[in-house]
């Protein structure tokens, strides 16, 4: 199935997406799908679902004036904030507030479905500079080279209302046990 575009009064009347629909990207070796966005709410708040393959994760990060959340629909996802390890599995949530430092990372064997959601919603910015428009509603290909540098993002996602602290996986100073 083709990607589902918004509409500039959709949200104005109410509208209803799919499993399969949404404005899709291919970001950091993720699908995310914005199921809300900026156009809808005014920036209010978003909510994107995410597909996670094992492994793979947001880097460590904190929004300023950015809350976040995480609400894991298949698979198992594991959740740092501040120095807290959180382990989910379906129907398990977690939330980054704004200011605490965050990441996730895929956990399972299988690729993770989440819903993510943000307010207000200023990460949908980085997700349309950085991303790529995805063609389909699948995983990315697997990249060929190394990640893209820290350097290179965080100019970026200053740009568009978080600081980016270090590489995807936990942080430095907590166990991961």
């Amino acid at each position: 199935m083709q990607v589902t575009t918004i509409n500039a009064e959709r949200a104005m009347h109410g509208y209803a997406l799919a499993s399969n629909e949404g404005e899709a990207f291919w970001l950091l070796g993720m699908l995310q799908t914005i199921k809300i966005g900026c156009a809808d709410t005014s920036g209010g708040y978003g909510l994107i679902e995410v597909v996670v393959p094992p492994g793979l994760g947001s880097p460590w990060h904190v929004h300023p004036e950015e809350d976040e959340w995480f609400y894991v629909l298949e698979g198992n996802l594991t959740v740092y904030v501040g120095g807290t390890r959180l382990d989910l599995m379906a129907g398990g949530f977690a939330f980054g507030p704004k200011g605490v430092p965050h990441t996730f990372i895929g956990a399972g064997p299988d690729p993770t479905r989440m819903l993510v959601g943000f307010s207000p919603m200023q990460f949908e910015g980085f997700m349309r500079e950085v991303g790529q428009p995805a063609p389909l509603h699948i995983l990315p290909p697997h990249p060929d080279g190394p990640p893209p540098a820290i350097e290179k993002l965080a100019p970026i996602a200053k740009r568009n209302g978080f600081i980016i602290l270090g590489p995807p996986g936990p942080p430095k100073e907590t166990s991961a046990g």
